[in-house]
C-alpha cells in the first residue's frame, strides 16, 4: 500500500510538471489584435465650433496587416468634458473598411472644458483589442486667432478711426520744419500708421 501511494504521487508530480511546460492550445491558437490610432491623439476640440477633427484608428492583425469587418466601438466619457455622437448616444459602433480603418464622425462635444479620453475597442473572429484617444475639450472662441468676428471688426474700425484722426492732425496742424509733410497710409491687413 506504502508502495502503491509513493507511486501515485510520483506519477501525479510528473504529469503535473508536464503539463506546466506545455502551452495551452487555447492561448497559441486565438488571433491577437492591435488598435493603431491614426487621426486624434492630443487633438484640442474647441467645443464652440461645429467642426472638429475626426477620430480615426486601424484595426491590426497579430502581423500589423489591417482587418477588414472589425467591430469597433467608441466610447465617449459619460461625466466630464465628453460629448455625444450624431445618434444623441455616447457610443457609436461601427466597421472596419478594407483599410482596417473606422472612423467616430460627427462628435458634438459638450460645453466642459478639460482633457476627455474617448475609450475604443474592436473585436474580430473571438479576438479583442482596446486603447484610448486621449484630448482636450476648450471652450475657445468661434473663429481662429482667439478672437470672436465681432471683436475684429471693432478693432479694425478702431484703428481706422485713430487713422483717420491722425491723417486729420498732420494735416490742420502742419509741420514748422522745410521737409514736406508725411502721407498717412492705411493698408489691409495689420494696420500701419505714418509718421505726421
Amino acid at each position: 500500500m506504502k508502495q502503491t501511494a509513493s507511486r501515485s504521487v510520483f506519477l501525479l508530480a510528473f504529469l503535473l510538471s508536464n503539463q506546466l511546460n506545455t502551452p495551452a492550445f487555447s492561448q497559441a491558437d486565438t488571433p491577437k489584435l492591435n488598435i493603431a490610432i491614426v487621426e486624434g491623439e492630443g487633438a484640442i476640440n474647441n467645443v464652440n465650433q461645429r467642426v472638429n477633427r475626426e477620430e480615426v484608428v486601424q484595426v491590426e492583425d497579430q502581423n500589423h496587416k489591417p482587418v477588414a469587418s472589425a467591430a469597433v466601438v467608441f466610447f465617449l466619457p459619460n461625466q466630464g468634458p465628453g460629448g455625444v455622437f450624431p445618434n444623441g448616444s455616447p457610443t457609436l459602433t461601427t466597421v472596419t473598411d478594407s483599410q482596417g480603418r473606422a472612423v467616430a464622425r460627427g462628435i458634438r462635444f459638450n460645453n466642459q472644458s478639460g482633457t476627455m479620453q474617448i475609450r475604443v475597442t474592436a473585436s474580430f473572429e473571438g479576438a479583442t483589442a482596446s486603447a484610448t484617444i486621449t484630448q482636450s475639450n476648450v471652450a475657445g472662441s468661434a473663429s481662429p486667432g482667439g478672437l470672436s468676428r465681432t471683436a475684429k471688426i471693432l478693432i479694425v474700425a478702431g484703428v481706422v478711426g485713430v487713422a483717420a484722426a491722425v491723417g486729420i492732425l498732420a494735416t490742420t496742424h502742419g509741420s514748422s520744419s522745410s521737409s514736406p509733410s508725411s502721407a498717412v497710409v492705411i493698408s489691409p491687413g495689420v494696420p500701419t500708421v505714418g509718421a505726421p
